[in-house]
């Protein structure tokens, strides 16, 4: 002990005083450097790999970093957007310091003597930091036990070993590689007016991106091999896969994250892997209203009549010459067509199966509406106001339109909507510009009359052939299936017959659940997946009105709702065919005759909990119309293998759009014990009787007693408003305890718990005071991590 002791009051000396140019491997308690001479190395990994000191960024404006010792590059900065200052005054030079106080925080101050950076240690007088052969600069206690560590807080780089966690990012500019709270590794671009994930692909699911969401660890780490692996099934590996080589992952300023494997022969870094490979899908990158451009190599470029902001920075975008004002007549304006283009996202609507004609019409007579995309085929269309994420793909299966004044070059750059025709729905034309507006040499002009030649008599054939098949179906009576396969065609669920149905689940042999909306059966399809098939009872609807329903199901899709994946419908048969969940009902769990093997612990249930209030907040907040349950109680809620919740049965979901406050029934719908008072009271109805529903299953999950029919208290029957009061005075005198399920035998979460018997209550009030599922959410979510949970109220 003596001798560390003299080795930190030597050090400390060494470092206020010695005017060597020699790097130390330590620092102790009251030392301190200064940018003084910021080519000098102050502290040295033991095998010299890594250096720490401050880093010039600028004439007199340093950082305090870790680099690669040979090539400088900078791995970690402990100031990313606030430098400091070399010097202040000729009197005052080299003010700035970085230094190990006496209570053990390294301080990062500026010449005016600001905090600029701390490490919000306290570890005593006997601290030592030191930088490690991983890169890690470390902070000991007198015990050698690290207190702070910089690979706990990493800046745009990640070394081998140094792990990315759910509390960590990599953040570059407006980019950030981060772990969402589904449990995936993701880029996202959150910049001054947008914010959007790019990586992976938004357009599909984790499980069509080869990832898992069921794993909450959230850890990715790269490792000496030169795989950069992660928890949601990521695994990136570098082309020169093997030990010995140093290497780094690096979100690099351009949105993208890649592995840079240092070649020691020409002495600089190689990309080995890369997240993105089509650089046109990294969000912001050419900045607002600017197009990222495949078409000639890649490229940022301004559409018509828009110039850059800054000639220097494409990440700023572009600005229109002109101005859209909605007191502009809509005769003023035109547009100007970007072939294959799009700008994804932020969408102002959207249409299908509807005319170029009509989308050209919705998007001039909206003062809203700056652009809008058109795909032929499905006559999709896409109107906007707001430009970003634009791309240009020579493959893409459809075209953007600017919107431009008139009086712009009108005779170069508008559209004529007579110019060309071909065959779409109502007879819509598609535009084509000049020339100028696409750049063309005058020398290829003739060969766009050939294009436009041989396209006019593809138009004709086609025109031809689908007159003939009008006139075919016009002069026969279709089959009415025949219309509905047709319409099914654009649909990504699928229409089975009665009798594939009827063998799938060997002539609906094997119950496996029923309600007031049908009969579940287990069936197994030809290609050996397994499904549950719901046969409905007392379906009044007609043809049209049951297909307009199952369509909207359809298309809802979230991890926690059972996933439609086809329906039937002949004749009287009407089936809805789903994914089959493995694990059962919530109330088999919760009510049923459960060995202690198969009780659910109280993180299960917390998830349980967790879960379902993601999906019905789905429902009422983010689904394309706004849609209530009606009937949320635990036999709904489906466990997967994993326990994760899955509401089901849509069967007595009401649709209402979304500007709608209410809307009525006929009759009443649900479940007795779960239904709000307002179904008794013959008030509108609307998302806040799933937001009581929600409660009673919430106090289900926490007392694991079934309550909404009452409870037994010391052998006494207690009704459910009495048992409401009861749960109030415990939650009153703090003894949670008395509530939650006894078979958990004390193994619970307190905090969780109340906040969750205090959710439940606020759910069970008057329905002005009910809060709505998207805020139980959020709070729930609140108390997710064991190691963080605020304080929660209403």
């Amino acid at each position: 002990m003596a001798a560390l002791l003299f080795l930190s009051l030597l050090s400390s000396l060494f470092f206020q005083f010695c005017s060597c140019e020699s790097p130390w491997q330590i620092m102790t308690t009251g030392s301190y450097m200064t940018p003084e001479d910021h080519d000098r190395i102050f502290l040295l990994s033991p095998d010299s790999t890594f250096s720490c000191g401050f880093h010039r960024v600028g004439t007199n404006a340093f950082n305090f970093a870790i680099w690669y010792t040979t090539v400088k590059t900078v791995v970690w900065t402990a100031n990313p957007y606030s430098t400091v200052n070399g010097y202040s005054s000729p009197v005052n030079l080299y003010g700035s310091r970085i230094s190990l106080n006496k209570d053990g925080n390294l301080v990062l101050t500026d010449t005016n003597g600001s905090t600029v950076w701390e490490s919000k240690t306290s570890s005593g007088k006997h601290t030592i930091v030191s930088l490690l052969d991983t890169g890690n600069l470390v902070i000991n206690d007198s015990g050698n036990k690290i207190v702070w560590q910089s690979f706990d807080s990493p800046t745009d780089t990640l070394l081998p070993w140094q792990n990315l966690k759910k509390d960590t990012r990599l953040v570059s500019g407006y980019h950030y590689l981060y772990f969402d709270n589904d449990n995936v590794l993701r880029l996202l671009y959150d910049g001054p007016e947008i914010t959007s994930i790019y990586w992976p692909s938004p357009d599909y699911d984790a499980l069509a991106n080869g990832r898992n969401r069921y794993n909450s660890t959230r850890v990715a780490f790269l490792d000496d091999m030169g795989n950069f692996v992660s928890s949601d099934g990521l695994n990136i590996v570098a082309s020169d896969s093997g030990p010995g080589i140093k290497r780094r992952i690096t979100i690099d300023k351009d949105g993208n994250f890649r592995m840079y494997s240092f070649d020691a022969s020409t002495g600089s870094w190689v990309v080995t892997g890369q997240a993105v490979i089509q650089m046109c899908y990294v969000h912001g990158l050419c900045g607002k209203n600017g197009l990222c451009d495949y078409s000639g190599g890649l490229k940022c470029r301004c559409p018509p009549e828009h110039v850059m902001v800054d000639p220097t920075d494409w990440n700023k975008g572009c600005k229109p010459t002109f101005t859209i004002s909605s007191k502009q007549p809509h005769e003023d304006f035109t547009f100007v067509k970007q072939p294959h283009a799009d700008f994804y996202g932020f969408d102002l609507g959207s249409n299908k199966s509807i005319s170029f004609e009509a989308c050209w019409n919705i998007c001039l007579s909206s003062s809203s509406c700056i652009s809008f995309t058109y795909k032929g085929g499905d006559g999709w269309c896409y109107t906007k106001n707001i430009l970003y994420n634009g791309q240009v793909y020579p493959y893409f299966p459809g075209d953007n339109y600017m919107k431009v004044p008139k009086s712009f070059n009108s005779s170069a750059s508008s559209i004529s909507k007579q110019e060309n025709l071909t065959c779409r729905p109502n007879g819509s034309e598609i535009m084509l510009g000049s020339a100028n507006m696409y750049g063309i040499k005058k020398d290829n002009i003739k060969w766009i009359y050939f294009y436009v030649f041989a396209a006019i008599l593809g138009a004709l054939e086609l025109l031809v052939i689908v007159t003939g098949w009008c006139l075919f179906f016009g002069k026969s009576n279709m089959p009415k299936s025949m219309e509905d396969g047709y319409k099914m065609i654009t649909n990504q669920f699928r229409r089975f017959t009665y009798r594939e149905l009827r063998e799938a689940t060997g002539k609906f042999k094997e119950e496996i659940g029923r309600g007031g909306a049908g009969i579940v059966y287990r069936g197994v399809l030809e290609d050996k997946r397994i499904v549950a098939v719901k046969k409905l009872t007392n379906v009044s609807q007609g043809e049209e009105e049951f297909w307009a329903e199952v369509t909207l199901i359809g298309r809802i899709n979230h991890i926690n709702l059972v996933r439609m994946m086809g329906f039937c419908s002949e004749g009287k048969n009407r089936l809805l065919v789903y994914e089959y969940v493995e694990n059962e009902s919530l109330d088999k769990y919760l009510f049923g005759d459960r060995t202690t093997e198969s009780l659910l612990g109280w993180s299960q249930r917390y998830k349980i909990a967790l879960g379902t209030a993601r999906g019905l907040a789905y429902l009422h907040h983010e689904c394309l119309e706004w849609i209530v349950h009606c009937d949320v109680k635990p036999e709904n809620i489906l466990l997967t293998r994993d326990f994760d919740a899955k509401i089901a049965d849509f069967g007595l979901a009401k649709l209402a759009k979304r500007d709608s406050a209410s809307f009525n029934f006929t009759h009443m719908r649900g479940t007795m014990g779960y239904m709000a008072p307002e179904w008794a009271l013959n008030l509108p109805i609307n998302a806040k009787v799933d937001v009581y529903s929600y409660g009673v299953v919430l106090l289900e999950i926490v007392t694991g007693t079934r309550v909404s029919s009452g409870v037994i208290v010391d052998e006494t029957q207690v009704d459910f408003p009495d048992f409401i009061q009861e749960a109030k005075q415990i939650l009153a005198s703090e003894s949670i305890a008395d509530l939650v399920d006894a078979k958990l035998k004390g193994h619970f979460d307190p905090e969780q718990a109340i906040a969750m018997v205090r959710i439940a209550l606020s759910c069970l009030g008057d329905r002005s005071k009910r809060p709505t599922m998207d805020k139980i959410l959020q709070a729930l979510m609140s108390f997710d991590d064991e190691d963080d949970h605020p304080a929660y109220s209403y």
